[in-house]
């Protein structure tokens, strides 16, 4: 069961379109996976549009457009357009509909292809979530138990990664000097704060410290704006270069 979730003002502005990418794409990720989010999104959605398209169409039965509209619309109903086409013009609109039938058929066996795209990585295969199914993944590099592959997203300081831990693995001890989004898609992790399973959507920064283990193995979704910083251990050696790694 899910228990962590995008707050409200985030997937108000996700669906506003003002997020960056790289977040838009994980909360499309949790969204996917979320009933809850889902009906929030199609709540906001519809606000949204009413919003948008209320006033106008309010506008216009006030200035008296919608009943010209509608008639105009009857009229095109009770002509006989076919009647009033030449041969050739009529042999055209056929082409061009056999084109789009075409077409519309051609999307659909590409769209079944990718839905049922998976990623194996250290034995462990995932279903790729929808939101990174046209985005390059780059090659899983791995270090003991953890293995990571980042997404060819442009988005200034912002670094996306799909991050797998193998069963029995862990992440040292660590705070943030940014902010890091954690979507957890297949397993399960715990740490310091709680046990966290598929679909939870974690966000931590510099007030959270914590050392992210696993016993069943899993795969996350990240985007972090900044270096973590290790605070135990041999691995804090790594925190001077930390900002080229993250």
């Amino acid at each position: 069961m899910i228990k962590l979730h995008p707050k409200g003002p985030l997937l108000s502005s996700f669906v506003e379109g003002s997020l960056p990418a790289s977040l838009s794409v994980v909360i499309a990720s949790h969204i996917e996976m979320c009933p809850e989010c889902q009906k929030q999104v199609e709540l906001l959605t519809e606000q949204a549009a009413n919003a948008c398209f209320g006033e106008s169409s309010t506008s216009a039965t006030q200035s008296g457009l919608e009943p010209q509209v509608e008639r105009l619309c009857e009229e095109l109903m009770d002509s006989d357009i076919e009647a009033s086409l030449s041969g050739s013009e009529l042999s055209m609109l056929d082409a061009i509909t056999s084109i789009t039938e075409v077409e519309h058929s051609a999307e659909t066996v590409d769209l079944a292809a990718i839905i049922d795209k998976e990623i194996e990585v250290s034995g462990a295969k995932f279903k790729v979530p929808r939101a990174l199914r046209n985005i390059e993944i780059k090659p899983f590099q791995g270090l003991g138990k953890l293995s990571r592959s980042r997404l060819n997203i442009e988005d200034g300081d912002l670094r996306t990664s799909l991050l797998h831990i193998d069963k029995g693995g862990s992440v040292p001890t660590h705070t943030h000097k940014g902010f890091e989004v954690t979507l957890l898609l297949q397993g399960s992790f715990e740490d310091e704060m709680g046990v966290y399973q598929a679909g939870d959507f974690i966000w931590l920064d510099a007030e959270h410290t914590h050392q992210p283990v696993t016993k069943t193995g899993c795969v996350c979704l990240t985007v972090s704006n900044d270096a973590i910083h290790f605070t135990k251990g041999v691995s804090q050696l790594l925190n001077p270069i930390g900002q080229f790694i993250y």
